[in-house]
């Protein structure tokens, strides 16, 4: 979408003036600017699985749901959204996504990647994490 010109002058108005004192002072307030965004034609999906691949120039993200998430699958994957940026862009949402995956852990515990790790004993139906049954009296 393009700027209005409006927005334009009045970002202009904001900086500084060139040998301003107080410039650099106020040059690192100002990159706290709130961009705003139109997300009515966004699409949200949900994926539990990413690849990334890329070119000299982007980076491809796919995104998909895997429905057998112990194991190789025994079907292909269905790619749902395909997501291509520049480098610059990857890194910028890196850097977000660190940010962001590090306050979720600081509130509320490390998250463990590996699902091995995760699964609770019984949840793949091993006959010896299966809860006893209570003893009968005879």
């Amino acid at each position: 979408m393009a700027e209005s010109p409006d927005k334009t002058e009045r970002n202009a108005e904001e900086r500084p003036p060139a040998g301003d004192p107080g410039s650099e002072r106020r040059g690192t307030e100002q990159q706290q600017v709130q961009v705003q965004i139109d997300d009515s034609r966004a699409v949200a999906a949900y994926a539990n699985f990413c690849r990334v691949s890329g070119t000299p120039e982007e980076l491809i993200i796919d995104f998909g749901l895997n429905t057998q998430p112990f194991g190789v699958p025994s079907q292909p994957i269905p790619i749902t959204l395909r997501i291509i940026v520049n480098y610059y862009t990857a890194k910028r949402m890196l850097r977000a996504l660190e940010l962001s995956v590090q306050r979720h852990e600081s509130s509320f515990g490390v998250l463990e990647t590996d699902i091995r790790r995760r699964i609770t004993p019984g949840a793949l139906g091993h006959p010896r994490s299966q809860p006893a049954e209570p003893p009968t009296s005879s």
